[in-house]
C-alpha cells in the first residue's frame, strides 16, 4: 500500500470566500481533516472550511498552550505520529491552519517530523492575516523600499519589534494591546497605527486611528504600524 499524504492547509483569517480553489480541492479530496484540538482557532478554521470538509472524519490534534519546550516538543512527537499511522493506512490527511502555514502555524512542526520520518507532506499556502487586515484598512502595507517587519507581540518581542526601521505588523496582540498603544503614544506614533480585530470574521472590529482603541482586544487581531509614507 503507498503511504499517504499530510497538507498543511492554510484556510485564510476569517472570511470562507478568502479560501484559495486550491485549498478547497484539497479539502475535498482529502480523507481524513485533522485540526488543533483546543482553542477557538479550532472552531474558526472548521467554520472557513465548512462547505468543503461536511461528513469527513476529524482528528482532534491536542494543542496545549506550553512554556516547557521540552514538554512542548513531546506533544508534537504525539501528534506526528498519529498523523504518519493515517499516512500508513494510505490517507490523504489535511490538517487545518488558520492564515498560512508558514507563517507561526503550529503545523510547521509537525511538518518536519512527517517529512523527517520518511513521508510526504506539502505546504498548501492561504492569505496571511497581516494581508487581509491592509485590505481591510485599505492600505498597503509597504511601498516602495519600505521595510516591513511580521512581529509576535504576544511573545514580549515589543520593544523589539518597534525599534525596528520601518513599518510592522505585530501579530496576536491582543492581550498586548494595551501595552503597544502605550508605547506607540509614549513614542508619539499613535496616530500611525491601526489594528482590525478578527479580521473577516462576523464580529470584525476596524480601527483605523489607535486614538480610538479602548485598549482591550481579542486573540485575533493585528496592529498595523506605518512608520513611513
Amino acid at each position: 500500500m503507498n503511504k499517504g499524504i499530510l497538507y498543511g492547509v492554510g484556510v485564510g483569517p476569517g472570511d470562507p470566500e478568502l479560501l484559495t480553489l486550491k485549498a478547497a480541492r484539497i479539502l475535498r479530496e482529502a480523507d481524513v481533516i485533522a485540526v488543533p484540538a483546543t482553542g477557538e482557532g479550532r472552531r474558526v478554521a472548521l467554520d472557513i472550511a465548512a462547505a468543503h470538509v461536511q461528513g469527513k472524519p476529524l482528528l482532534e490534534c491536542p494543542a496545549p498552550m506550553l512554556r516547557d519546550k521540552q514538554k512542548l516538543a513531546e506533544n508534537y512527537d504525539s501528534v506526528a505520529a498519529m498523523l504518519m499511522s493515517l499516512l500508513d493506512e494510505g490517507k490523504t490527511v489535511a490538517f487545518l491552519t488558520l492564515g498560512d502555514p508558514s507563517v507561526y502555524s503550529t503545523y510547521a512542526y509537525l511538518h518536519r517530523r512527517v517529512l523527517a520520518g520518511g513521508y510526504g507532506a506539502c505546504l498548501v499556502p492561504g492569505v496571511p492575516s497581516f494581508c487581509a487586515v491592509a485590505a481591510a484598512l485599505g492600505r498597503p502595507l509597504c511601498e516602495g523600499n519600505e521595510l516591513l517587519h511580521i512581529v509576535p507581540a504576544s511573545h514580549g518581542l515589543t520593544d523589539l519589534g518597534l525599534s525596528l526601521p520601518g513599518n510592522k505588523v505585530l501579530m496576536k496582540a491582543g492581550r498586548a494591546a494595551g501595552e503597544v498603544c502605550a508605547k506607540l503614544r509614549q513614542a508619539g506614533k499613535l496616530q500611525k497605527a491601526a489594528l482590525v480585530e478578527n479580521c473577516g470574521m462576523a464580529t470584525e472590529k476596524v480601527y483605523p486611528d489607535l486614538e480610538q482603541f479602548g485598549g482591550e482586544a481579542g486573540y485575533f487581531s493585528v496592529i498595523v504600524v506605518k512608520e513611513d509614507g
